[in-house]
């Protein structure tokens, strides 16, 4: 049983950071790919950022420069620091494990708003 549960989201004024972390369970999680996506009311999901189980990393480049995706394999756990965030960062995110044929696992979501 694979589950995926992010978690770290919260309220962030303009210009703060935050960390948002994805547990996984129930895989092989080193030899994954990992993705953060986010989706805002009324908008299309994003890719936010990808790593591979190499490690090699893709950012959108609404995000380059600003956010970092890590992973660390002994705790089964990927990550995204989150810096200098913006009120367009306002969305849900989620934790995606890559599978063939449409059948990614994918966490609930969580939510980060960047207000003051």
């Amino acid at each position: 049983q694979v589950q995926l549960v992010e978690s770290g989201g919260g309220l962030v004024q303009p210009g703060g950071s935050l960390k948002l972390s994805c547990a996984a369970s129930g895989s092989i999680f080193s030899i994954y790919a990992m993705r953060w996506y986010r989706q805002a009311p009324g908008k299309q999901r994003e890719l936010v950022a990808t790593i591979s189980s190499g490690g090699s990393t893709n950012y959108a480049d609404s995000v380059k420069g600003r956010f970092t995706i890590s992973r660390d394999n002994a705790k089964n756990t990927a990550y995204l620091q989150m810096n200098s965030l913006k009120p367009e960062d306002t969305a849900v995110y989620y934790c995606n494990q890559m599978r063939p044929f449409n059948s990614d696992y994918w966490g609930q979501g969580t939510q980060v708003t960047v207000s003051s």
